[in-house]
């Protein structure tokens, strides 16, 4: 074999007349929405930046005796790239002139003639190919006789692929098959493959941006002319650097004992003390200045720099409790954002080119990284006190907004940030982490979490944190994006817009029913899930006090927007007009399991279904709780249950914005 490594295009890839073929030992097609709209959505910001060249990954395979490629390493991103193939097809056919030519608007994709995946011993997953590439309806699809995650995996790309706006989609889909590239890695045919897989495996972590990041700043760092200076600056990046790299693990436990008192509040832990960088490398104490200056070398190795004062208390580490909604890289650029209120890409990505062009390249670099290094910490600390996590407990999960209280020596807790009422459904520490969670699932992605920017923002410059300040911020917050972006009949402001260039007593200017595009409602058309989230949020609010089913409701991952009437009825019930079936009293989410099997089911038969977890103080969505309550009502759900829904429904969002709060006065 000559050439063991190949650059393709996908276009190149997709019509290699090779067979691909997916072993058994291989796991089944797994990507959900967040990788899904994640890998649309990089291919979007690399065209749109104009890059000539977007490397996606490697595609490792072995070739087989009968000449065929068995795919040992990148399955998911080759299956998801031949779906996203087989929907931009089926796109154009859909939108054929009268001429029988796809419009201009959208790619031709006639070099794509046949399907070069297949899976070996799985025939459901072949099959679904099968019926994709012939265009066969989706929901003749859920069913048992084809692959659900397949399936699955072609509908969150048709919802991503939505998103991009028509005059776009050919020029995305021309720099996805001729400018994005994956390198296809053929491993030599001696290759004994168990040993391949042990060592991949085995293999050790790439390097990853942030470290790198961590090495530029040093490199600044260690520029610094004053020894003292240049040893304390370092050690300080070092050690705060560590401390917020674990983003499941609380700041204070970062630090000593004696340091936690000191950057914490003595006796509380709950407090930001320091003022600067200055105030932190002191309170850091005399062991910041004991070591000397760090080469890249060991930087990258991510040694820790230590003194050996407190090691053991500093390195105590509690069990996995909580998970965070935000990984490093991206917490790092939304610092960034904080710090610097420029208009920062919130893509980790980008993170070298974004910390190169806003902070190392500066004309006082020292000091900028120095500042830069206290806001990180100072926002991990918000972060960890103010910002939901999942919390996992006693064999449970669920939403948490917590904070670590120091009471004694042998006695510290995590409390409620803002109330007593621990794992209760009152009070307004339950109301912010309920509005917190609507905002964070609507955005499955880590990139452009617009919303934890926005919240980061306030509590960075608020000063003293007063709970009802800052539910008052996150619920005007949510109007700005229901109403001057989601729904407005103009372009729509932009996130940047909402955050930075509005005053706090901002109140969204679009709060009638004629200031709102309607169409944007309609299924196909909604830009973000925050909008039946926003809206469950309401309900949740108004009606808590009522119906326990409302109370105990919580936010989850729901990606699906169901048709309570479906699209395509079982045999026997009358199809709906689409103007009726497509309105947004029509429409519900859940999750895409739950999708795939009721979709063809008749509302009734969709209430018997939901019944059960009803019972149980449990459903999927409110507003989904509210069309069962209204079907069961009037025994019928019809285009008159439709329009009262709807028309219930955007009546409750606007009444939102009909009283201002404390900061909207």
């Amino acid at each position: 074999m000559s050439n063991a490594i190949t650059e393709f295009s996908i276009k190149q890839l997709l019509s290699d007349k090779i067979d691909y073929m997916v072993p058994m030992y291989q796991r089944n097609y797994a990507w959900e929405e967040g990788e899904i709209t994640q890998l649309i959505q990089d291919i979007v910001d690399y065209q749109q930046q104009g890059h000539q060249r977007y490397y996606i990954g490697t595609l490792v395979v072995f070739r087989r005796k009968d000449g065929s490629l068995e795919v040992i390493d990148g399955q998911q991103r080759f299956t998801t790239l031949s779906l996203l193939a087989i929907y931009l097809k089926n796109l154009g056919y859909s939108q054929q002139t009268p001429q029988g030519r796809p419009s201009v608007k959208y790619p031709a994709m006639d070099w794509y003639e046949n399907v070069n995946i297949g899976f070996e011993s799985r025939p459901k997953s072949t099959e679904t190919f099968t019926a994709l590439s012939q265009r066969v309806s989706i929901h003749h699809l859920n069913n048992d006789a084809y692959n659900e995650g397949i399936v699955n995996g072609y509908e969150l790309l048709a919802k991503a692929v939505s998103q991009i706006n028509e005059i776009s989609l050919k020029v995305f889909a021309d720099y996805l098959f001729e400018s994005v590239k994956i390198m296809r890695v053929e491993v030599p045919a001696d290759t004994d493959l168990n040993h391949y897989f042990e060592v991949m495996n085995n293999r050790g972590e790439q390097l990853e941006k942030h470290e790198v990041l961590k090495a530029k700043m040093m490199a600044v760092l260690n520029k610094i002319k004053d020894e003292d200076d240049r040893q304390v600056s370092v050690q300080g990046l070092q050690r705060i650097w560590e401390a917020c790299a674990n983003m499941e693990r609380y700041i204070q436990y970062g630090f000593s004992s004696n340091e936690r008192h000191d950057l914490f509040g003595k006796n509380d832990w709950g407090q930001f003390e320091a003022e600067d960088f200055d105030d932190v490398v002191q309170y850091l104490g005399e062991g910041s200045a004991s070591s000397n200056s760090y080469n890249l070398l060991q930087i990258l190795s991510g040694r820790p720099v230590t003194t050996g004062e407190d090691q053991e208390s500093r390195n105590e580490e509690l069990p996995d409790r909580f998970n965070s909604v935000i990984n490093f890289s991206n917490f790092l650029l939304h610092v960034l954002r904080v710090y610097t209120a420029e208009d920062i890409a919130l893509d980790d990505k980008q993170l070298i080119n974004q910390f190169e062009e806003y902070l190392l390249n500066k004309n006082d670099p020292v000091a900028e990284v120095k500042e830069f290094t206290f806001a990180l910490l100072k926002c991990k600390f918000l972060f960890d006190q103010y910002i939901i996590k999942r919390e996992y407990a006693q064999g449970t999960d669920a939403w948490s907004l917590k904070r670590l209280k120091w009471y004694s020596a042998k006695s510290v807790s995590f409390i409620n940030s803002f109330d007593d009422n621990e794992d209760g459904y009152e009070g307004i520490n339950r109301q912010i982490l309920m509005l917190l969670s609507a905002l964070h699932v609507s955005t499955p992605t880590l990139v452009y979490k617009h919303w934890l920017n926005a919240v980061l923002y306030f509590l960075y410059y608020e000063g003293a944190i007063d709970p009802q300040n800052y539910l008052d911020y996150l619920s005007n917050l949510a109007r700005r994006f229901i109403f001057d972006r989601f729904l407005s009949r103009d372009e729509g402001s932009s996130y940047y817009e909402m955050i930075y260039q509005q005053k706090d007593d901002y109140f969204p200017t679009n709060r009638k029913r004629n200031h709102l595009d309607m169409d944007s409602l309609c299924f196909g058309q909604i830009e973000n899930n925050f909008v039946f989230n926003y809206l469950d949020y309401l309900l949740w609010l108004e009606r808590k006090d009522q119906d326990p089913v409302v109370k105990e409701f919580e936010f989850t991952f729901r990606s699906s927007v169901e048709h309570f009437y479906p699209q395509h009825p079982m045999e026997g019930h009358p199809v709906l007009e689409s103007d009726a079936l497509h309105k947004f009293g029509n429409l519900c989410l859940i999750s895409h399991s739950k999708n795939s099997r009721l979709s063809n089911f008749p509302p009734k038969a969709k209430m018997a279904h939901f019944a059960a977890g009803i019972t149980e103080k449990s459903v999927d969505s409110l507003k989904l709780y509210e069309m069962i309550k209204l079907l069961r009502d009037n025994d019928d759900w019809s285009e008159e249950e439709i329009e009262k829904h709807g028309n219930d429904m955007i009546e409750l969002l606007l009444a939102s914005t009909a009283v201002r709060n404390r900061q909207g006065k």
